[in-house]
């Protein structure tokens, strides 16, 4: 696996981001590790927009690691946010779910028919599973365990001790206009949304201001686990605290300094967290990094838990094609294993892998994944034969491996739009499908699809689950006799033509070189002419040919590329459907 260097050796962005994070960690805490972080919110399924908030500092901690450092990539999962709506078609789950609006994500129930305990861990575990095909290390912290355990303690104390402070940071924005929420990327954490929806209750996102004054901890409460609660006394010698829940009528006192059920609010949450945990890189969305948002004002409170803010690239939206933007909160929207199921771990890798953070593109779930897998192969061509670009080549190493080693990949890599329409005509066939892969080149033939696996797989479930049904190839049970008594003298000879030489070109590259030829030499030129030897009317000859052929194998004027579909009706079959 060829080990990307420092970037005087490249000029990709990974690079330059290792670079400065390593210097930066080195001034701040100098011998130890270095630290980066993501933060996921398992509110519901984590999306292919949230993977960039994992990927980005993956690819930079990967890089560190490629250099001999140690560096944790920390993932904290938001956990002990609040369940803030019910998202829309998630399977095994109904309007039921409304009476846990408010409770910690960890204290809701996982959907109808899940192995898992809670409806956290349900949406975390899928990202974990696909994290792991990616190739991705990390150390994972649930803050309902954080939280629970009394870990934070002393930093609540201290935000607590230093509310005012707090208070008055988070005063200079209010007056403000908010700014507007375009592209939101990273789910914000549900204790910044604190207004519950269809509850009534009202909240600021940034701490709560009961009789108690500005307070920026919200306790869940002891009786119904939610957090529409308001502090209403706070005695700062004892650390006594006395709040009431709107929702159910429940107040209680509590000594803070022993208390575990409640968490500090978003803005002062997120700093808290890089003081504590050392981070030095730390990216965020769009929403995160606007004026006045929380990246913006958390690196000012962070100072109070003396820390300093990460390093921050802003990340841009990530969509897919021909789809809307996504959101954590509604269901249905694509995530990381839904994108791998249809592509291998490298071509996702190398999509968030060659753009900058700041730059946004789309994933493909439609005909566009064909084209994005013929730019890929043509990249790794250029790469074995050493003619690709010093960044191309960097953003090539860093998808197909890590700096502990390659991901496993497919030992006979045959184009993706070729598996494709060997699955879409076999319909699931393995013998049908070994038999065409095995003929598409007769001197080094395929003898099992383990060989074309993974990605004969994945192009077989993107041919099932995204090519909708009225574009999938049926293949003619019998012959079109009307069409073929029809054909005028040219036609017919031209089906002759093809006929006559089946035999000698059954390849994949034999049969693409005869049925382009065919129109060429009906014309009167040369099979091998060249599209530079031949007149413009030659093109226009062999689109009507390729029509005919597919009128008369598929009954429409388009489908599968016609070698690979020659390939897969057999010859045999050809000859009946040609009319010999």
């Amino acid at each position: 696996m060829p080990i990307v260097g420092q970037s005087t050796e490249t000029t990709d962005w990974v690079s330059r981001f290792a670079d400065e994070v390593i210097e930066e960690s080195e001034r701040r805490a100098p011998g130890k590790p270095v630290v980066v972080a993501s933060g996921l919110s398992p509110s519901g399924p984590i999306h292919l927009g949230n993977l960039r908030e994992v990927m980005t500092p993956h690819l930079v901690a990967d890089e560190i690691r490629r250099r001999g450092r140690q560096v944790r990539h920390l993932i904290s999962w938001d956990d002990y946010d609040r369940y803030r709506k019910v998202p829309e078609g998630i399977a095994g789950v109904d309007k039921s779910w409304a009476e846990h609006i408010g409770k910690p994500l960890t204290s809701v129930p996982a959907p109808h028919g899940s192995a898992y305990p809670n409806w956290a861990e349900h949406f975390k575990a899928a990202m974990v599973e696909s994290l792991a095909e990616l190739g991705v290390e990390f150390d994972g912290i649930s803050q309902t365990a954080q939280y629970t355990s009394g870990v934070y303690r002393e930093q609540i104390l201290h935000a607590v001790r230093h509310r005012g402070d707090i208070d008055a940071i988070l005063d200079q924005y209010r007056t403000k206009k908010a700014p507007a929420k375009k592209q939101q990327q990273k789910p914000l954490d549900e204790a910044e949304l604190e207004a519950a929806e269809g509850s009534g209750a009202a909240a600021e996102d940034d701490g709560s201001s009961g009789s108690a004054g500005y307070f920026p901890y919200k306790p869940y409460c002891g009786n119904c686990e939610k957090d529409l609660t308001t502090v209403t006394a706070y005695v700062d010698d004892t650390t006594e605290l006395s709040y009431t829940c709107t929702a159910c009528g429940f107040a209680e006192t509590v000594r803070l300094n022993e208390f575990n059920r409640g968490k500090l609010v978003w803005k002062v949450d997120w700093p808290m967290r890089w003081a504590y945990e050392g981070v030095v890189f730390e990216p965020s969305g769009v929403d995160h990094s606007s004026p006045g948002s929380s990246f913006q004002v958390g690196g000012q409170i962070v100072g109070i838990f003396g820390g300093k803010q990460p390093i921050g690239p802003m990340y841009a939206f990530v969509g897919i094609s021909g789809m809307a933007k996504m959101s954590s909160s509604k269901g249905g929207v694509p995530t990381p294993g839904d994108a791998l199921k249809i592509m291998e771990p490298q071509i996702l890798r190398w999509l968030y892998a060659r753009r900058r953070p700041n730059q946004s593109f789309k994933i493909a779930f439609d005909q566009e994944i064909q084209r994005l897998y013929d730019e890929w192969d043509k990249l790794d061509a250029k790469v074995a034969d050493g003619s690709a670009l010093p960044a191309d080549v960097a953003a090539h190493s860093r998808a197909v491996g890590t700096a502990g080693g390659d991901l496993p990949r497919t030992p006979r890599p045959l184009p993706y739009r070729t598996l494709a329409s060997v699955a879409d005509i076999t319909a699931g066939q393995a013998e049908q499908a070994l038999r065409i892969l095995g003929e598409l080149d007769p001197g080094n033939p395929i003898t099992t699809l383990d060989e074309a696996r993974p990605r004969y797989d994945k192009a077989e479930a993107w041919i099932n689950n995204h090519v909708p049904a009225d574009q999938r190839t049926v293949v003619r049970e019998e012959p079109d006799a009307e069409l073929l008594k029809s054909l005028d003298e040219a036609s017919q000879q031209s089906l002759r033509l093809l006929l006559d030489g089946l035999a000698e070109h059954w390849s994949l590259d034999g049969l693409t070189h005869l049925v382009y030829g065919v129109p060429k030499v009906q014309a009167g030129f040369s099979a091998d002419a060249t599209p530079k030897e031949l007149p413009p009317e030659i093109k226009t000859a062999q689109r009507t040919f390729f029509a005919l052929l597919y009128h008369l194998l598929v009954g429409r004027d388009t489908g599968p590329r016609l070698p690979t579909l020659l390939l897969a009706v057999g010859q045999d079959r050809v000859r009946v459907l040609l009319g010999e």
